[in-house]
């Protein structure tokens, strides 16, 4: 018995004829569609590289470039912020020696010799004592003074004199003593602090240039003794 649909094959076969090249040509724009993509990816990333080595490029020639010489050179940042003029060393002075407080040594020194001169009278005092006799004496030798007026020009001027030098000595003792102690105040600071027998020599001269000018004056204006009378 034969089938009552004569135009329908037996076997199923794959579509031939017109319909294999469409499916053909199909995949075949898809390739070429992931293609382009691909290289159009490959060209966009090839892009941002190119820029950012140029970014990179820029960036250390200007210097800013984390791999730059001067981060390369760990001395560069010490270089660079050194300056002679702003270097200070609190252990030397403006002349680039260490000060060594021999001013105020030396001071200290000399106003308690001063002091002690002050005390026991001078050279120049006892010059300036045998000048003023000897003027009293040429005075008193040719006009016939009184015994009251050769006391006060053989004896009493030259007694002031000697007071007058004595106590010049003493003003001097206590000007140089107070410089003493007041010169590590000025000047070059000092990294060490001024030694403990400067400042006791500087205040015993201190010391003795005041009881020097006190007795002066007092010796000066005849208040600790007076001059002798005629009577």
């Amino acid at each position: 018995m034969r089938d009552m649909n004569p135009g329908t094959p037996k076997n199923p076969t794959t579509p031939t004829g017109l319909a294999a090249p469409a499916v053909l040509d199909a995949e075949e724009t898809a390739a070429e569609e992931n293609t382009a993509k691909d290289a159009a990816y490959s060209l966009d990333k090839g892009a941002a590289e190119a820029e950012g080595e140029h970014a990179v490029a820029d960036d250390a020639e200007a210097g800013s470039a984390p791999g730059s010489a001067q981060d390369l050179d760990p001395d560069a940042a010490l270089k660079g912020s050194d300056d002679d003029s702003d270097f200070t060393d609190p252990d030397f002075d403006a002349s680039g020696k260490e000060s060594s407080g021999l001013a105020s040594a030396a001071a200290a020194v000399a106003a308690a010799g001063l002091g002690v001169v002050a005390l026991s009278g001078s050279w120049t005092g006892k010059i300036a004592a045998e000048r003023e006799t000897l003027i009293g004496q040429i005075k008193t030798s040719s006009g016939g003074g009184t015994a009251a007026q050769q006391i006060s020009e053989i004896y009493g001027d030259a007694w002031h004199s000697t007071a007058l030098v004595n106590g010049l000595f003493a003003l001097l003792a206590l000007l140089v003593g107070v410089y003493a102690l007041v010169r590590p105040a000025f000047g070059a600071p000092s990294p060490h602090p001024q030694p403990g027998w400067v400042r006791a020599v500087a205040t015993a001269g201190i010391a003795l240039g005041v009881l020097g000018l006190v007795i002066s004056i007092g010796m000066y204006f005849d208040l600790i003794v007076a001059l002798p009378t005629a009577q």
